[in-house]
């Protein structure tokens, strides 16, 4: 199943109608033969409104839309095909009140919507990150310096500038894909980013970090390299931490320049959609789009839980 569209005009005059939209969404997750979504049979009986299952246990009722993102939504489908490819397409994203103005949806849809998406483009099956990997962490929210004096002056009493800050830890695999975990803690701790390391990366990786002595431990599991940037050692050889600190600077223009401001509970969704997008980086926008609809299935994030 290939489409052909290179611009948002192209994907709408696609998707003309719901009917487009629910062929191309059943082609996507069972190709020529309905799945059903409570207990996996393969087979189903058509109904006026959707399908049933064959299996005798079940005989439940579904949709194309169950058990997917789209579950139970009152948008047009072709308003979400149109939002995953505007999210998945544009380099640093595509904020809420852009898209509302794009589709001619309220902000408070638009922002729905994204976040569904994020919550989609989740890697939740991840291979084990091989060969030379890259470690490093980042932390997100607003600069000391503008601040107030008030709280600048509590920032220094209780703890410095990252004190209001929330650590991101991204490992990188040369040519691979990148991993992001958000962490609670304001300052990185490398007993929060040993699990972390020991879940995502071969034993037989070579790992290369800065010289934070968090890491230091490393090297008695690891090969490990360190590149000491307060000597201003920034690569030596192939030695560098350049290629993670390239993916942060991408997801750090993306908060600044296009969202703003991004709270703590919402910003793992965030990095889920730049990591995304990086590990797609060596496909086109509708390559992209197709492969974004295999991990529609088993995912739901309901308003109340996005806003609790």
């Amino acid at each position: 199943m290939t489409t052909n569209f290179k611009s948002l005009l192209q994907v709408l005059d696609y998707f003309k109608d719901e009917a487009t939209c629910t062929a191309y969404l059943a082609k996507s997750r069972w190709n020529d033969t309905p799945s059903c979504p409570h207990c996996g049979n393969v087979g189903a009986y058509v109904t006026n409104r959707g399908f049933k299952c064959k299996a005798k246990e079940c005989h439940k009722k579904f949709t194309v839309t169950t058990g997917t993102i789209f579950e139970n939504t009152k948008v047009p489908l072709r308003l979400w095909f149109a939002t995953i490819y505007l999210a998945t397409a544009h380099k640093k994203g595509i904020s809420s009140l852009q898209l509302s103005r794009d589709l001619n949806i309220t902000q408070k849809t638009a922002w729905f919507l994204l976040h569904r998406v994020r919550e989609m483009l989740a890697n939740n099956a991840p291979e084990m990150l091989d060969g030379t990997v890259e470690i490093d962490e980042t932390y997100v929210g607003g600069a000391t310096k503008n601040k107030s004096n008030k709280k600048r002056a509590a920032l220094r009493e209780t703890g410095g500038q990252y004190f209001s800050k929330t650590s991101v830890v991204a490992m990188l695999q040369r040519d691979g894909e990148v991993r992001t975990t958000v962490l609670k803690a304001n300052s990185v701790k490398f007993s929060d980013v040993l699990p972390l390391i020991q879940a995502n990366v071969s034993e037989t990786s070579l790992i290369i970090t800065d010289s934070s002595t968090m890491y230091g431990i490393l090297k008695l599991s690891y090969r490990h390299e360190v590149v000491n940037h307060v000597n201003k050692e920034y690569a030596r050889g192939a030695m560098h931490t350049n290629t993670i600190e390239g993916f942060f600077s991408q997801f750090k223009r993306g908060i600044i320049g296009i969202y703003h401001y991004v709270s703590p509970k919402h910003l793992q969704r965030y990095c889920n959609e730049f990591g995304y997008r990086y590990n797609t980086r060596k496909t086109t926008d509708v390559v992209r789009f197709e492969d974004a609809f295999k991990q529609v299935n088993n995912i739901r994030l309901t308003y109340a839980n996005l806003i609790a």
